[in-house]
């Protein structure tokens, strides 16, 4: 009994460290910065509902031919997106910041994106969430409520 003791510590010890490990790697996963911002965006913002074709038509705005290489210099994208806000009073501020304030923007988190980051639906939505985020805080009124992208190319270069 008494050999098989510092063995058995050892045992417990490396059991207790691998639970402990696992925890705090779940807890990190799964805590308020993996998504805390993203949420708390989704929650502020409320969607209009049942617009007609003409209203949307009156709150909704366009960026075509976004160009620009991804954080892996060896990627090109291509995005347009139409940005949907909550009034017309927004839209039409929206449109006077959109060339010298939004797309920088949208360039800049796409410099940080990897290319597996946009693969799938998911990965599209992620990018339309960081961006509404992003660009809510630089509006001069109203808020952004929804971005969707109506053209995505990406190739290697």
């Amino acid at each position: 009994m008494k050999k098989m003791a510092p063995w058995l510590i050892t045992i417990l010890l490396a059991i207790t460290l691998i639970v402990m490990a696992a925890f705090l790697l779940v807890n990190q996963m799964t805590g308020p910065a993996s998504g805390g911002e993203v949420k708390a965006a989704v929650d502020e913002v409320t969607v209009p509902k049942h617009l007609t074709a003409d209203e949307l038509v009156e709150v909704t705005s366009t960026i075509n031919d976004i160009k620009t290489n991804l954080s892996d210099p060896n990627y090109v994208v291509v995005l347009d997106f139409a940005f949907q806000l909550d009034s017309a009073a927004s839209k039409e501020a929206f449109d006077k910041i959109k060339d010298f304030k939004i797309t920088p923007i949208i360039i800049k988190t796409l410099a940080d994106t990897k290319p597996e980051e946009l693969n799938g639906a998911r990965g599209k939505d992620n990018l339309s969430s960081k961006l509404l985020n992003l660009i809510n805080k630089s509006l001069p009124e109203g808020k952004l409520i929804q971005i969707d992208i109506t053209k995505f190319i990406i190739t290697a270069i």
